[in-house]
């Protein structure tokens, strides 16, 4: 073409500067589109909200109508259909939506072969884009049967396809993003994916990718830390046959009473809201408090007598009071030899016959006393204490020696004045609180979760001070921590489980927890609302006896 003058060739160089400018601003546009989309992928976490949001940022970078995004099974044979859509029929499924119950997308045949007629199975298996102008004319090992049956269904008419595999950082496909029929902007018809289509796309695919699996692995991670605290909550359960259940009955009271708060409309509590993520920290903190019982040894956790340690001593008592007795017996048969021997005639022996018959009576009934005190139910006065210090000063002969017929630790453990627990025996309960904390705050949160330890570790703390591990005051106990104290309590007092205390009823439970307000040990204001809300009677009819619900 001849170029007759310089306003010619002006001209001429224009239209190249403006072709390459509305080339470079295009660039530039999907540049920052790649980088807006990329920051909007990055910033998702629910997995399902992402992959919805994948192939809609798909379908409008490329200007498609439709579209299929799939992802890999776990075991590479199948693509799972996950989020479908067409724009121009309405149609969206899957993503945050309703479930795709579509039929897996097999990666292989019956017969073992690879199911390369498949366009989407195909992209998976070559790991390779797939382009297509029109499907109906299409190369004919290409199976479109389904997408046939989709437009005789619908009156639509599927053309142009683009098919992009989606990589993760090794390499592997995890997923497919199908385009279907991508529209002119100026014309409105359906035209050919081009070439600049595919590159953008298979960079945007590279970052869906990598967010997918971002995403997958966080979420594999919290199934991983779900798993080892659920792991961890029924190991600590099944060490003792007589609180299995209590860490999930505990976690449950406790997410019972922080559901309630958030849905309260007035009172103290009217202003307080907590967010799914410190829900998940007190259900977390509900089943990891007693996770120091680990260290707790069984003979303490289970002692459900006074007496018992590996087997309930008090069968060792009741075998030396037998002994003692026939000792008695075998006295007064020798003081009676010795009369007779005398000369005494069988008249005379009956005052040896009545001492030893009340001192055989008071011996049995010393040893039901014991009995009845082994079992730790009712408060040891001081003289009920005086009388096991008396039995303990009997001697039995043994081998050629004097026993007592009570050891020190037997006394001991006879005089504890409430329960079956001695002193020292407590403190090594107590004592796993502290575990618990140490425990848990030496586990390595995601900052979601940091504050699980100083939850989970309040449950024994009280408003007064005198709580443990800690002493921490009042105002050193959040909310969360007063939440779990109370449903540790409730539970403990209402338990059917404990064989050395029968269980309370609803009625009995509140008023021993009345009591513990009364003595600024229970937040009072949570105990009320714990009340009024009725959350003692929803639980009582969810998981106590019925003869406990008395109100």
């Amino acid at each position: 073409m001849a170029i007759s003058s310089d306003t010619d060739v002006n001209a001429l160089l224009s239209g190249v500067l403006e072709t390459i400018q509305a080339y470079v601003g295009r660039q530039n546009d999907h540049i920052q589109s790649l980088y807006r989309i990329g920051a909007a992928l990055s910033s998702e976490t629910r997995l399902d909200h992402l992959l919805e949001m994948i192939l809609t940022e798909a379908m409008g970078f490329s200007n498609a109508d439709g579209g299929t995004l799939y992802v890999t099974s776990e075991d590479a044979r199948y693509l799972h259909f996950r989020v479908v859509e067409t724009r121009s029929l309405g149609i969206k499924m899957g993503g945050a939506g309703e479930a795709i119950s579509w039929p897996d997308l097999p990666l292989y045949k019956a017969d073992g072969e690879p199911n390369r007629e498949m366009v989407a199975a195909l992209c998976a298996l070559e790991d390779r884009t797939i382009n297509i102008a029109d499907v109906y004319l299409a190369d004919e090992r290409y199976n479109f049967e389904g997408t046939r049956q989709f437009d005789a269904k619908t009156g639509y008419r599927s053309r142009s396809m683009l098919v992009i595999p989606m990589r993760n950082y090794e390499n592997q496909v995890i997923g497919v993003c199908q385009l279907l029929n991508r529209i002119d902007p100026d014309s409105g018809e359906v035209t050919p994916f081009s070439e600049e289509d595919e590159k953008s796309l298979l960079s945007l695919a590279s970052q869906a990718a990598i967010a997918m699996t971002n995403v997958q692995l966080i979420q594999d991670l919290r199934k991983l830390l779900d798993s080892f605290i659920d792991a961890i909550a029924r190991a600590i359960d099944d060490k003792s046959p007589y609180t299995g259940g209590h860490v999930q009955k505990v976690a449950q009271l406790a997410m019972m009473l922080a559901r309630a708060v958030n849905q309260a409309d007035s009172g103290p509590y009217q202003e307080v809201h907590f967010s799914d993520e410190e829900l998940d920290q007190i259900h977390i903190a509900g089943l990891m408090h007693d996770v120091g019982k680990i260290t707790t040894p069984e003979y303490i956790m289970d002692k459900s007598t006074k007496l018992e340690t590996i087997y309930d001593r008090i069968e060792t008592v009741r075998t030396r009071f037998e002994l003692y007795i026939r000792e008695i017996e075998r006295d007064a048969d020798r003081q009676k030899l010795d009369l007779l021997r005398q000369g005494a005639r069988f008249d005379d022996l009956n005052d040896i016959d009545e001492r030893t018959q009340e001192a055989i009576d008071q011996a049995r009934a010393d040893l039901a006393f014991l009995e009845n005190a082994n079992f730790g139910g009712e408060f040891m006065r001081d003289e009920d204490i005086e009388r096991v210090q008396q039995i303990a000063r009997h001697w039995l002969h043994r081998d050629g020696e004097m026993i007592p017929l009570l050891s020190e630790n037997e006394v001991e453990n006879l005089s504890i004045r409430k329960g079956t627990l001695t002193l020292e025996e407590r403190a090594k309960i107590n004592h796993h609180a502290y575990m618990s904390t140490e425990m848990l705050e030496a586990l390595p949160f995601p900052k979601s979760l940091r504050r699980v330890p100083e939850i989970a570790g309040g449950h024994h703390e009280k408003l007064n001070g005198k709580g443990y591990p800690k002493g921490l005051s009042a105002e050193q106990l959040s909310l969360e921590a007063r939440i779990m104290a109370l449903a540790d309590i409730f539970e403990a007092l209402t338990a059917s489980d404990r064989p050395y205390k029968r269980p309370n009823t609803l009625k009995e439970a509140m008023r021993i927890i009345g009591f513990m307000v009364k003595d600024q040990e229970l937040d009072a204001d949570l105990v009320d609302f714990f009340y009024q809300a009725g959350l003692h009677l929803e639980y009582g009819r969810q998981s106590l006896l019925p003869e406990q619900l008395d109100v």
